[in-house]
């Protein structure tokens, strides 16, 4: 029997303490600052620079790599609803984002009528704060 709880990840074939998942908050120096930082109203802030970008807490991940993120993204949802005009409608109520990275595709698709999972695989960089602060859901998942 291995001495790991069930609180711990299997990562390339091996066990890991969850520590290595969690994504930590920005400490604080004062009883006035937010913990990581101010966030926008929704959904004004799913388009807002997260501040775990801003304060270049995510490696090779800069505000400008985020913003062209972003233009990318509502590129490609818009070509997609050009294509099917059944996108953002009650057709397709739940999707899954099986790579999310920043949450862009839910940011893009911008629909109350949709609902959009956004996973993160395990081996990528630990992108799930910055979905959390745009507002979006996801989760952790080792396909």
């Amino acid at each position: 029997m291995n001495n790991f709880s069930p609180c711990s990840k299997i990562c390339n074939g091996r066990y890991k303490k969850m520590e290595v998942c969690k994504t930590p908050i920005p400490e604080v120096t004062s009883q006035s600052e937010v913990a990581g930082g101010e966030l926008k109203k929704f959904p004004a802030r799913l388009f807002a620079v997260p501040p775990r970008i801003a304060k270049d807490v995510i490696p090779d991940v800069t505000v400008e790599s985020y913003q062209e993120d972003n233009k990318l993204w509502k590129k490609r949802v818009n070509n997609y609803k050009r294509i099917n005009r059944l996108i953002g409608t009650t057709r397709y109520r739940n999707v899954m984002d099986m790579n999310a990275g920043l949450g862009g595709f839910a940011a893009a698709l911008e629909s109350q009528k949709s609902w959009v999972m956004n996973a993160v695989p395990t081996i990528a960089d630990n992108t799930l704060g910055v979905i959390y602060e745009r507002g979006l859901i996801g989760i952790y998942h080792d396909w």
